[in-house]
């Protein structure tokens, strides 16, 4: 029976009995082998596998370092969370809030959150603020509020959310035995990729390439510099300013892999592919980490071992996207 990855880790996660532990009963998620995207990219069947992220109580990744981070506020005395959110976070951070009693207070970029995600977090009894602006701007407002309420702040700046991130990695090396060769993800705020590394340094032994994929209209780490106006159809990694840079940078240079960034086009191919080969529909933000790899083989960058792709929201997060495609009416027989 899965209690939840304090319950699971609790031995490597900062906590104590004195922690009051808020679960959705989240983590454990599958594992799922991948033999038609294998044969797409030339590899032999075994070799490729999606780690379903979607499948956590929100739909998300979130409720990993979510779970961590409410529990610790509720530890800590605090009378309510805070966040700004392209929708994931907003989500989790509105259930776990719910769940433990505490006032949650999210800041969305006007226009920029799919309405599965404000769906959720508006049913958990959150408060939604708009901003004029994108992310970053949503994120400066955030933490004055924060601080003027004394609330505690739940998006990746807060090292709780880094630590229940981390449990991901311990799960893939679990499941496989041993850490994959190369791990794909999707780069947004970048705090996944540096709780990844933190999760499989901690294992010890020997540590898996990371591939970090940023959208080319949100790759601030791929550029060099933040970009002003992120525009990409994967709302989830529209970041220009991401809060965890120095943790992505570290965890790309310390793993010996890449931080590089796949157009809408190629997340938008890897999303249909995903869902008509291997009958998984993720977020289109999550597939980035399929379009990295498929990038690698059409550009011819060895791959070799096992490697695993996270998708890390589910599809029904964002139930637009798909109405934009023409597909072949159904015909009565």
């Amino acid at each position: 029976m899965n209690k939840g990855v304090i319950a699971r880790y609790r031995g490597r996660l900062p906590v104590s009995d004195k922690t009051p532990v808020v679960t959705l009963c989240e983590g454990s998620t599958p594992l799922l082998r991948a033999d038609l995207l294998a044969a797409a990219v030339g590899l032999r069947e075994g070799s490729v596998y999606l780690k379903l992220e979607g499948m956590n109580p929100t739909g998300s990744f979130k409720d990993r370092g979510m779970t961590l981070a409410v529990s610790k506020a509720l530890e800590e005395g605090s009378q309510g969370v805070v966040c700004a959110s392209t929708g994931n976070t907003a989500a989790s951070a509105a259930a776990y809030a719910a769940r433990a009693g505490l006032r949650c207070i999210i800041f969305i970029p006007k226009a920029g959150v799919a309405v599965g995600k404000i769906a959720q977090a508006l049913m958990h009894g959150s408060e939604l603020v708009e901003v004029r602006g994108n992310f970053d701007k949503a994120m400066t407002v955030s933490l004055s509020r924060a601080a003027e309420l004394g609330f505690t702040v739940v998006n990746s700046v807060n090292p709780y959310r880094i630590e229940g991130q981390k449990t991901a990695a311990f799960e893939v090396a679990e499941d496989l035995g041993a850490p994959p060769e190369l791990l794909f993800l999707p780069v947004g705020n970048a705090g996944n990729i540096t709780a990844y590394w933190k999760g499989f340094c901690e294992l010890g032994g020997r540590r898996p390439r990371l591939m970090g994929y940023q959208a080319a209209g949100a790759a601030p780490l791929v550029l060099g510099r933040d970009v002003e106006d992120p525009k990409t159809v994967a709302s989830a990694i529209r970041i220009g300013k991401p809060l965890s840079r120095a943790g992505a940078l570290a965890a790309r240079d310390q793993s010996a892999g890449l931080i590089d960034s796949v157009t809408d086009a190629e997340i938008i191919a890897a999303y249909r592919l995903l869902a008509k080969a291997e009958g998984v529909f993720c977020e289109p933000a999550s597939a980035a980490s399929v379009a990295g790899l498929l990038k690698c083989r059409r550009e011819k960058v060895p791959l070799s071992g096992r490697i695993v792709c996270v998708l890390t929201g589910h599809g029904l997060k964002d139930p637009q996207t798909p109405m934009r495609f023409k597909y072949r009416p159904f015909k009565e027989r």
